[in-house]
């Protein structure tokens, strides 16, 4: 079964791209200053951190670079598999990363009042939540939504101003009702950075944080099937 389209689609998308912006808020500034899902800033990183500025850790930046790459090949595989078997794929992708953000917040889980873990423990916490957005970022690419890959938002800030009365860029959707759906995207990362942070800030443990993620993105797998079959009610 194909994904669900159109607007079901941006709805799910949106949803992911605010949860996004939740675990990075997570990583960063509970973890320690590594993402899980922008790995473009983590090539950065690692880069200032191997030249010693900055005071950027090297190895949890490797850590989660290395567990992206291999979650984005488990994904791969795991999605082409269930595709050419005409499985449900897509709902199946999210159910697994749910399943590795929920062993991230039970690798995270403290029961002390020292917020903080140990680097081998904060390293395995690091490295799952890596895997799940590796596996994120292929699903998001097998769904192909336009302007919505979940974890960047670069190309959609270029898109919006570019296709904007200030562009003017006729190519880029200048005229088209694309700007909506760009800013939903942008507007939803922002969001779930700002939640995030603002749970860290009120004193929520950051297992809490991911479990919650966990739960939200394995209900929105849950939901897909039926996104689908009302988006093409045809196809049995």
């Amino acid at each position: 079964m194909e994904p669900p389209s159109g607007t079901p689609l941006t709805v799910v998308m949106v949803c992911l791209t605010l949860a996004t912006g939740i675990l990075d808020a997570v990583s960063f500034l509970a973890l320690g200053q590594v993402f899980t899902a922008t790995q473009t800033g983590n090539l950065l990183f690692l880069g200032f951190g191997i030249a010693g500025q900055g005071g950027l850790p090297v190895l949890t930046t490797v850590i989660s670079l290395g567990s992206f790459v291999l979650g984005a090949g488990i994904g791969a595989r795991m999605e082409s598999m269930l595709a050419a078997r005409e499985r449900q794929w897509f709902p199946v992708g999210l159910t697994v990363e749910a399943a590795l953000l929920l062993s991230a917040a039970a690798a995270a889980w403290e029961s002390g009042p020292v917020p903080g873990l140990p680097p081998g423990r904060r390293g395995l916490v690091i490295g799952l939540m890596a895997v799940a957005m590796g596996m994120r970022n292929v699903t998001a690419m097998r769904a192909a939504p336009p302007d919505l890959t979940t974890t960047v938002e670069t190309r959609a800030m270029t898109a919006l101003v570019s296709a904007s009365p200030l562009g003017r860029d006729t190519r880029l959707g200048y005229g088209s009702h694309a700007a909506g759906r760009r800013l939903l995207s942008i507007a939803s990362m922002f969001a779930g950075a700002l939640l995030g942070a603002g749970l860290l800030a009120l004193g929520t443990r950051p297992t809490l944080v991911l479990l919650l993620v966990a739960v939200f993105v394995a209900a929105t797998a849950f939901l897909v099937p039926g996104l689908a079959r009302r988006r093409h009610p045809t196809e049995e």
